[in-house]
């Protein structure tokens, strides 16, 4: 496997990608816009993209491809990397694939239309819980095994 690569605008499990990625001794580019405090292991590279629309969504799909993970929440984002062939897995530990990356799309362009159409409607997400993040471990777990074999 060569790298793993974070979406980390946002991301609540960086914590968890440092500690599995180091376990297995892999390359892992933490990627933002900023804002971000440089990690201290050497397996870690912190990379600063220009301000701007998907620039770091963007210099993640142009280097992802077959035996690399991807984090992210970023629907389209993951469905380029899926394409590449890489493992995509978002921070609750779902899992895309090319079985399901064109539901999730599909999905998340019906909730932004409704979105749209009522500017009055609130809220919607649920927040990141505990178990969110041992479902991410375990299924960052498999998609580095999976990226490996």
């Amino acid at each position: 496997m060569s790298a793993i690569y974070v979406d980390a605008d946002a991301c609540p499990v960086k914590a968890e990608v440092e500690k599995v990625g180091t376990r297995h001794g892999l390359r892992m580019f933490i990627v933002s816009n900023g804002g971000l405090r440089p990690s201290q292991n050497p397996l870690i590279e912190t990379v600063i993209v220009p301000e701007g629309a998907d620039v770091a969504d963007q210099w993640i799909a142009d280097r992802a491809g077959p035996g690399d993970v991807v984090i992210t929440g970023d629907i389209p984002l993951a469905a380029k990397c899926v394409e590449a062939g890489a493992q995509v897995i978002k921070h609750n530990g779902e899992m895309l694939t090319e079985r399901n990356i064109g539901q999730v799309l599909a999905t998340r362009d019906l909730m932004a239309d409704l979105r749209a159409a009522d500017p009055f409607r609130q809220g919607g997400g649920k927040g990141f819980t505990k178990a969110d993040r041992s479902r991410f471990l375990d299924g960052l777990e498999r998609a580095v095994r999976a990226a490996s074999g």
